[in-house]
């Protein structure tokens, strides 16, 4: 399901650049700004709902409609990776599946922070006409537990981004856009 929240950000964005329908596969300079503001959002959107989910303090409904809604940031298959000071390799799951093992982490306390939030690389436009770039995220992890169990890291992550063109109705016009998803999420580098 498409978040009209997104489709309406990017939709004023073209409009405000002169260029609501996508005449040609080329990005042009407004647009891609657009679309960099957009992906940059979704990404912030992710850090925001993984703070959700990861809190003991929030009920089990309503960690599961966050886990809703940050799956819908994804493309279909999509992996998360997961790292450690303990352990040498990095294990990936699906997005659901990784949203459900940070909820249910041993931690009577859990804080997760995002920051340093941008792009590592342009978006390049692949054989199938979408377009891929790569958002670089630095993670703060913090687990505590009331009987003195204690874990903290910084995960440096890599979060693919894929731009590709999709329709919707608006008021009985079809409107042509770029859309933004969000893909694999890639662990480079995990320090204390």
């Amino acid at each position: 399901m498409i978040q009209y929240k997104y489709i309406a950000a990017l939709v004023f964005s073209l409009f405000i650049a002169g260029d609501i329908v996508a005449q040609k596969d080329d990005i042009s300079p407004e647009r891609k700004q657009a679309i960099d503001s957009l992906a940059l959002e979704k990404v912030r959107d992710l850090s925001k709902y993984i703070s959700i989910i990861g809190n003991k303090k929030t009920p089990f409904l309503e960690a599961n409609r966050v886990m809703d809604r940050a799956e819908e940031l994804f493309a279909p298959d999509s992996e998360m990776g997961v790292s450690s000071l303990n352990r040498k390799e990095v294990s990936y799951y699906k997005v659901r599946k990784y949203f459900e093992r940070l909820m249910a982490l041993n931690y009577d306390r859990v804080t997760i922070s995002w920051y340093n939030i941008h792009y590592i690389s342009d978006l390049e436009r692949q054989p199938d006409g979408r377009y891929v770039g790569v958002v670089t995220i630095y993670q703060r992890f913090e687990g505590t537990s009331d009987d003195g169990l204690k874990y903290k890291d910084t995960t440096k992550k890599d979060i693919t981004i894929y731009v590709e063109r999709k329709k919707t109705q608006i008021q009985g016009r079809i409107i042509e856009f770029w859309d933004v998803l969000l893909g694999d999420i890639r662990v480079t580098e995990t320090s204390a």
